[in-house]
């Protein structure tokens, strides 16, 4: 299991975590989304796990880790969709919820990133969760872009 941490750096027990928040708040809403930044050397990514409070805020965890660095934008890209959707499916193997995906691509033909979403979007919604791709929600995605700085 990949280790979370919440914004202070304490490990989190992902489940257990998550179990707690559906307890004290059974309509919050669970964002997945990761992003990634090339640096010199690596690729550097960070996964999230955003829980939405309706309209009284949003609290996350993260996950960071680096690879050596993955020169192609579409190969780095689709990692990042392939993560989040197997922390979508790992944690939606031990809790029955509700998960949407945020996808940090653009629906702006202009972008790079336009090119995945008809496959990753594809992929993502066959499994039954909701995807967000820009300029939507991007509540997990936008926390990950922090993270990976």
């Amino acid at each position: 299991m990949k280790i979370f941490r919440t914004i202070k750096g304490e490990r989190v027990d992902v489940l257990k975590h998550t179990l707690s928040i559906l307890k004290e708040n059974p309509n919050v809403e669970i964002h997945i989304g990761t992003d990634s930044q090339n640096k010199k050397h690596e690729t550097k990514y960070a996964t999230v796990i955003a829980y939405r409070y309706g309209t009284k805020g949003v609290h996350y965890i993260v996950h960071k880790n680096a690879v050596p660095k993955i020169n192609d934008i579409f190969t780095r890209l689709f990692k990042e969709t392939e993560m989040s959707i197997s922390m979508a499916e790992w944690l939606s193997q031990h809790i029955n919820i509700k998960i949407q995906i945020d996808m940090d691509y653009n629906s702006d033909a202009e972008y790079k990133s336009n090119k995945l979403i008809s496959a990753c979007q594809g992929w993502a919604s066959s499994l039954g969760y909701k995807v967000n791709v820009k300029p939507d929600n991007q509540i997990a995605t936008h926390a990950a872009d922090y993270h990976c700085q």
